[in-house]
């Protein structure tokens, strides 16, 4: 399938699980139909406990569920968890689940890093925000900063669309020969108005980090990336570059106090160059930061899961909404500017490595792996996701006939 831009929407900014959770668990409660969940981490803490009650309530009530994990980020979930829903009647499946060597995990790349709920044909929400307690800001110091999206209008029905085309048992053409996607074209900017994409490892390899390059292109005056695993490659960079060069303000929000050290490390090889090239670097400094959202001038603006790294831009399925609309875009200004002015250091000349020959060779050499690296280990072909379902488990004769006549209000 291929998505165009929808006009009439009504999309919402969500930050953090303080806003983002109340607002799937409410819709969730009112679905008549159907709900579509998918999600990299889901926890069995007390933000995992609410979904599974909300999803239960759901399927109890004859609401048709399908919930898709991933294998790696969701890993620990009991049986009794598990099997309580499927009893239920909710469509229970594990993205390349894999298998432990040594008690360690083996399904490390190519994950299903989605972050899509879809309730009936009416509601949608995409973004980046997982179930766990760690994304409630009352966490502590180890509350990640980040965003979401609800979405009510025409642009719901792609998304479905997109879902119900991604279950199995539907046949996707495969073509010999490998399409090259463009950004579709937003031929008459309004208000409103929004355009669902996604990277699979098919058709569809770039098309996220196509719109972030057209965007960086098109913008006149500001440029606002927030983004957790900052690493891309050259061709982002270059017009991240390019366009602080041409007086665009480019300004870029990374990890200053990141939930794993290397995303540090990684980012800062690249600050020598953005730098000298004029871009202004922030490190969020107040906790971590998971977010993946973008903005340009006083229209455009994205969220989703892709980060802009070797997972996300060469691995893992991402999914994001991109927004041309100036409320939605200032919103997510105001909250950007904040996290600046108030949580952010500014990354200047004095914070950058000194360039000598050594630091050069060792940061081209580092570059290089962590950006490749990935992608590597996805080209072998013992590696091949699947989807596992989780079966419901056999129940007793006793118990099925009681549970039936509970639904039937005691009759036979």
């Amino acid at each position: 399938m291929k998505c165009s831009w929808q006009d009439g929407n009504r999309i919402t900014l969500l930050v953090n699980g303080d806003e983002y959770y109340p607002a799937v668990f409410k819709a969730i409660d009112h679905a008549k139909q159907k709900v579509i969940l998918e999600t990299f981490i889901w926890f069995e803490d007390d933000v995992g406990k609410q979904l599974h009650s909300v999803l239960l309530r759901a399927a109890r009530r004859g609401v048709n569920i399908e919930v898709l994990l991933d294998g790696y980020g969701s890993p620990d979930l009991s049986d009794a968890f598990v099997n309580e829903l499927t009893s239920a009647g909710v469509i229970f499946r594990y993205y390349d689940p894999g298998t432990r060597l040594f008690g360690m995990r083996t399904n490390l790349f190519r994950r299903m890093h989605r972050k899509i709920v879809v309730v009936d044909e009416t509601v949608a929400f995409v973004g980046g925000i997982n179930y766990s307690a760690e994304h409630m800001s009352d966490y502590g110091p180890e509350a990640k900063q980040d965003y979401a999206i609800r979405i009510e209008g025409p642009v719901v029905q792609d998304i479905l669309l997109f879902e119900l085309e991604n279950l199995p048992g539907k046949e996707v053409v495969r073509r010999w020969w490998k399409r090259r996607h463009r950004p579709e074209e937003n031929r008459n900017p309004g208000e409103a108005q929004a355009l669902f994409v996604w990277r699979d490892n098919a058709e569809h390899r770039n098309d996220i980090e196509r719109h972030y390059l057209k965007m960086l292109a098109n913008a006149k005056r500001e440029v606002i990336i927030a983004n957790a695993y900052f690493f891309p490659g050259y061709r982002l960079l270059h017009a991240m570059r390019n366009a602080a060069r041409r007086g665009v303000r480019v300004k870029l929000i990374v990890q200053g106090e990141p939930d794993m050290p290397i995303v540090k490390v990684g980012a800062r090889l690249l600050y020598h160059y953005l730098v000298k090239g004029g871009v202004q670097i922030y490190e969020y400094r107040r906790r971590p930061l998971h977010g993946k959202v973008a903005l340009m001038d006083d229209h455009w603006a994205t969220v989703g899961s892709s980060n802009l790294d070797p997972l996300s831009l060469s691995l893992n399925l991402e999914a994001n909404l991109i927004i041309y609309d100036r409320q939605f875009n200032q919103a997510l200004r105001d909250n950007l500017q904040a996290l600046i002015v108030n949580d952010c250091v500014r990354v200047d000349e004095s914070m950058v490595p000194k360039r000598t020959w050594w630091n050069l060779g060792i940061s081209v050499l580092v570059f290089h792996f962590l950006r490749h690296f990935p992608a590597m280990v996805g080209w072998l072909p013992a590696h091949t996701p699947k989807l596992a379902l989780v079966e419901p488990p056999v129940q007793p004769e006793m118990e099925t006939q009681d549970r039936v006549e509970a639904q039937d209000g005691g009759k036979t």
